[in-house]
């Protein structure tokens, strides 16, 4: 796939397009969650999907919302390395 480097051109990246999905539990509903398009339910998991780019954004933003990471799958199956 294409991506675009900083300089606007186009290149080759392995990671341009992937896509990953946390399980999350222990999400609980407070201001920073109230924006989100769905609720929150602290008694189960819920699933995010992750671009590749933003996976460690995501990471401290779940953390802050007092989550726990179960697992990080990528979202077309492929067993990661």
């Amino acid at each position: 796939m294409l991506g675009q480097n900083a300089f606007g051109t186009a290149t080759a990246s392995p990671s341009a397009g992937r896509v990953f999905v946390y399980e999350v539990t222990g999400l609980r509903q407070s201001e920073a969650t109230d924006s989100n398009e769905y609720p929150i339910r602290s008694s189960g998991s819920i699933f995010i999907k992750v671009p590749y780019g933003r996976m460690n954004q995501e990471m401290q933003r779940i953390t802050r919302m007092g989550g726990t990471i179960v697992s990080i799958k990528p979202l077309n199956g492929e067993a990661s390395a």
